[in-house]
């Protein structure tokens, strides 16, 4: 094979270790851009990959990471998150990291060989037709990523994966590859830095856009959130208030009423009877709230429509 373009030499790196510090600083702060820029160009492989991981969670699917070193952190940190932000349920989440628990304190380079632990924890986390797995290597050809992958399709789920060089055994045993082609690190090799960054780029794009097709937003708001602490739970308020029209007070009382919930809060907000109401009204729109809203009289939604109405 040919040497990938994340092992290749970076153009300002000859004497990187004579120049001043400023001057590597703006090198590196110069090839992250680079590297997030890239991204652009893989805008409609996230797209069809999101509608991918939409409709395997909102049929009742799971979403699966695995990865391994750092595109493993990568995934990890997005899977992480999806909880808390869009309400996404901790059981609906699996991450394989290569080296298991081991690999937040050391990670270690040997697990990321292993192909056939990766098969096997596939299998081990049952992941099965209506699942989706993300596979992720800077490379493309990480045997864990690889086995991982394959394992998946062998099981009947669907696969997508992300890579930062073209022609890669990952992106080709894929049913949604997403090639992001970052240039050549200033550090041969150290994926951590730009083919890193635009992996968590492109893995928050792709979360992001599979909680919009499920509803989860709302006028740029995340209003299926999990409010577990003091400020989500000001966050909550302040969504409620602003998509319902209504204050803050009358927005943590629609929360008490929902017990947190937030979608359901902004319709008992605007007019729902009570929790048990509103979800009856989310289930009849796919739990998006715009639809719903629209019902009541006088809501900012129903304002709003008429207005688009009249002119």
């Amino acid at each position: 094979m040919a040497q990938l373009r994340t092992e290749a030499l970076h153009e300002h790196a000859e004497g990187l270790d004579m120049q001043p510090p400023a001057a590597v600083l703006g090198f590196l702060a110069d090839a992250q851009v680079e590297a997030a820029r890239s991204v652009q160009g893989a805008i409609s492989q996230i797209a069809a990959a999101a509608a991918i991981a939409a409709e395997c969670l909102g049929s009742g699917g799971r979403i699966a990471y695995a990865a391994a070193g750092s595109s493993g952190l990568m995934a990890l940190a997005d899977g992480l998150e999806l909880p808390g932000t869009y309400g996404i349920t901790r059981d609906r989440i699996v991450i394989l990291l290569a080296g298991g628990a081991a690999a937040f304190h050391d990670l270690p380079g040997g697990p990321e060989d292993d192909a056939v632990q990766a098969a096997k924890e596939v299998a081990d986390a049952g992941l099965k037709s209506g699942d989706c797995l993300i596979a992720v290597s800077a490379s493309g050809t990480t045997p864990y990523a690889v086995g991982a992958l394959e394992e998946a399709a062998r099981r009947g789920v669907r696969t997508i994966a992300i890579a930062n060089n073209p022609g890669t055994p990952l992106l080709e045993k894929a049913e949604a590859p997403i090639l992001l082609a970052t240039p050549p690190e200033l550090i041969a090799g150290s994926t951590r830095m730009g083919a890193g960054t635009a992996q968590k780029i492109a893995l928050n794009m792709l979360s992001t856009l599979a909680a919009i097709h499920l509803g989860h937003v709302h006028d740029g708001y995340m209003v299926n959130l999990l409010a577990d602490n003091l400020k989500l739970k000001g966050r909550a308020a302040r969504i409620v208030a602003a998509v319902a029209g209504c204050s803050e007070a009358d927005a943590r009382t629609a929360l008490e009423k929902t017990g947190g919930a937030v979608k359901p809060a902004i319709l008992v907000a605007a007019g729902a009877a009570d929790r048990a109401a509103a979800e009856k009204l989310l289930a009849g729109t796919g739990g998006r709230v715009r639809p719903a809203l629209a019902t009541f009289e006088g809501s900012r939604e129903q304002r709003s429509r008429s207005a688009n109405n009249r002119t």
